[in-house]
């Protein structure tokens, strides 16, 4: 009841908002399409296997996969706070990354375990929109916590002598807080386009999660608008933290072929190796799963390639910084030695 009253509610909101638009949406479903579509109350995921003989091999692998992710970022978030020496600006981004990842594992992984124990695909319209939210959420806050992380290797090689005056507890706090805000409007765009718009074409989502895109392409409203949104959305929240990001480490890069020495070359560059490393995981994925929808018709390949970033991705971070990083490391080893 709550559900369709909220529906009822966002259907007058967006006819206040925009009454041009509310009209040119109504056209769709026509009378003669109604049939054709869907009031959608549940969804069906698609499985990444229906083997009877590997479902007990996803199982393991997934949970193992994880556990792994959860754990690691933990243990990087326990190795800051324990650590005084780890209390900076770039690990206070370092910590809220990790979050992020365990918050974007846990919105599909563990969904994902129990249809694969339970042998069930189907998800409830509620529970759809509840992950997509979470997901989006998530996701957005690592594409954020990226791009802030850049700008503060920016400013400790560009400007290092200033760093501490640029990078003060006020504005780490903020830039925080603006991708949190910035991610929650991300997320309620889409949920208020998923509940404006309650007929779909299908209840069939090419992939074992409730992703934002597959959603869209199932509402009911015309492509050209479909597109504006996508192509809107896609543009804040992926093209401007990329160009954040290359225009950061242009300037690094200046920065550093300016220094004379080769030692100073490679300690200047060797403390933007690890979140380099992270970037080009993160968006090399993501990049290759969008290549990899272009190219196959194959819902289940689709899935499998997105499990790289859904699941991969989170699950490498911690190593990656824990690896690379020396201070990581100093920190990690002390928590192990300390007296519980």
């Amino acid at each position: 009841m709550y559900w369709v009253t909220l529906r009822s509610c966002l259907h007058v909101f967006i006819g206040l908002l925009f009454p041009t638009h509310f009209f040119f949406f109504k056209r769709c479903p026509s009378k003669t399409e109604l049939k054709n579509l869907t009031l959608a109350s549940e969804f069906h995921l698609i499985a990444l296997s229906d083997d009877p003989d590997l479902q007990p091999v996803l199982f393991g692998l997934f949970l193992s996969m994880y556990l792994v992710a959860v754990l690691g970022n933990l243990l990087i978030i326990l190795a800051v706070s324990s650590d005084s020496c780890l209390h900076t600006p770039m690990y206070l981004f370092l910590t809220n990354l990790s979050l992020a990842d365990i918050g974007f594992v846990s919105t599909t992984v563990p969904k994902m375990i129990v249809g694969i124990q339970t042998q069930s695909r189907v998800i409830s319209y509620v529970g759809c929109l509840t992950q997509m939210s979470f997901f989006l959420i998530f996701g957005c806050m690592d594409d954020m916590l990226l791009t802030v992380m850049a700008y503060d290797r920016f400013v400790a090689i560009c400007h290092p002598l200033h760093y501490q005056v640029i990078m003060n507890p006020r504005l780490c706090g903020f830039l925080v807080l603006v991708s949190l805000l910035l991610s929650l409007l991300e997320s309620q765009l889409h949920n208020l386009i998923a509940l404006y718009f309650t007929y779909f074409k299908d209840v069939e989502i090419a992939n074992f999660f409730c992703q934002p895109s597959q959603i869209l392409s199932l509402i009911c409203f015309d492509t050209f608008t479909k597109n504006i949104v996508m192509y809107t959305v896609g543009a804040i929240y992926g093209v401007l933290p990329v160009l954040g990001i290359f225009f950061s480490y242009y300037k690094i890069v200046s920065s550093i072929l300016r220094i004379p020495s080769s030692g100073g070359k490679y300690k200047a560059f060797s403390t933007c190796g690890s979140h380099l490393a992270v970037v080009g995981l993160f968006y090399g994925t993501a990049i290759g799963v969008y290549l990899a929808s272009a190219v196959s018709d194959s819902p289940r390949k689709i899935a499998v390639f997105s499990v790289m970033y859904t699941v991969v991705t989170p699950m490498l971070n911690p190593f990656i910084y824990s690896l690379r990083n020396k201070d990581i490391k100093t920190a990690l080893m002390k928590l192990q030695s300390r007296p519980f």
